[in-house]
């Protein structure tokens, strides 16, 4: 009998869910919370009954019984970092998550509603690769200044399970592979995979690596600083201008790229150089990920949602295809990879890690 798995991925206005058997899509539904409703509300916290009430009124909706369900899994959220796997929701996550101890995002409601429903279905709640994942190399963490040390924050969960569908759809195991994996979306992470781990990533949130749509990357260090001081911005201020307000959203105006290609191909001649810039920095953040392994690359992989993009897609294989295969696995479907990392539990061919604070 095939497992029914139930996948949560709370966002800033909308609450993502799927049903699985297994690792199939039975149905899902996105939730969409209008700005009103979020307003009412203080803290993040705060809208928790408020959207179990809408994932209740799902299941009434779908006839879906509560009791039928295998594991219910969620997003994780800003907690310590840890190593890639699935973990089951414990005391000590949920206290991390309820007291915003690493940081307040929708995102860390997402363990906490998957634990509530589980608790009432009798099934075990996890999380699957958060964005804290870290598995960075000793020498990585380094920087020229010892009061910073780098963090690891990106796309963990696409990249990790698009490597892993890749890995077997060519019969061989992830953890024999050297893979460079760019997640291209609103943010932009690129990892370097060696054996089952990314010794190498760039902080995608906090300004590491290529701008994006939505974020300014890597900038001269001298040149932010001289911006904060002379415009006296606090620090949520100067956070936005490294994401949110970076990247595209900062030269064009919109986080659209199929609106900056419309643009470029109408004669702008400032969207198409602010384009190819940034296809450029992606180009060269992937070159710069070979390192760690020597150059010795089994394959590079383009995902996200911006790898839709034929023309990106064609120039950074121009830039890079020296390097390795190039392989463009466009989009990503967080649900499912939520169901799968579950689904490996359940199976028996991982087993469910623990959290500790």
């Amino acid at each position: 009998m095939p497992y029914k798995i139930l996948t949560i991925n709370p966002g800033s206005t909308s609450t993502k869910i799927g049903l699985y058997e297994d690792t199939t899509e039975i149905l899902s539904q996105n939730i969409n919370h209008s700005a009103e409703d979020i307003a009412k509300f203080a803290v993040i916290g705060d809208q928790l009954e408020y959207r179990l009430e809408k994932i209740h009124a799902f299941f009434t909706g779908q006839n879906i019984n509560a009791s039928d369900l295998a594991a219910v899994v969620g997003r994780g959220g800003l907690l310590k970092p840890m190593p890639s796997g699935t973990y089951e929701i414990n005391e000590v996550m949920l206290d991390d998550l309820k007291n915003n101890r690493y940081g307040a995002h929708a995102s860390n409601l997402g363990a906490i509603l998957a634990d509530g429903i589980a608790r009432q279905s009798g099934c075990p709640g996890y999380i699957v690769d958060p964005v804290v994942v870290d598995e960075l190399a000793p020498v990585a963490r380094i920087t020229g200044r010892p009061e910073i040390t780098r963090r690891s924050i990106f796309h963990a969960l696409n990249q990790k399970a698009v490597v892993k569908r890749f890995a077997k759809s060519i019969n061989r195991d992830y953890d024999s592979l050297n893979l460079i994996v760019a997640h291209l979306g609103g943010g932009i992470s690129v990892g370097c995979h060696t054996f089952g781990e990314v010794v190498e990533v760039n902080n995608a949130l906090d300004g590491e690596g290529p701008f994006s749509p939505e974020r300014a990357g890597t900038v001269p260090a001298a040149q932010f600083a001289e911006i904060l001081i002379t415009e006296k911005l606090d620090y949520p201020a100067a956070a936005k201008l490294l994401a949110g307000k970076g990247g595209l959203v900062a030269h064009l105006g919109t986080n659209d790229v199929r609106e900056v290609e419309r643009r470029a191909a109408a004669g702008d001649n400032q969207a198409e150089l602010v384009y190819q810039a940034m296809i450029y920095t992606i180009a060269k953040s992937i070159a710069a990920a070979a390192v760690p392994v020597c150059g010795k690359v089994d394959y590079i992989i383009l995902t996200g949602g911006i790898a839709y993009s034929q023309q990106l897609t064609a120039k950074l294989k121009e830039y890079i295809g020296f390097i390795a295969p190039v392989i463009v696995l466009p989009g990503e479907n967080e649900l499912q990879a939520l169901a799968e990392g579950a689904y490996r539990v359940l199976t028996g061919e991982e087993a469910a890690k623990v959290y500790n604070s």
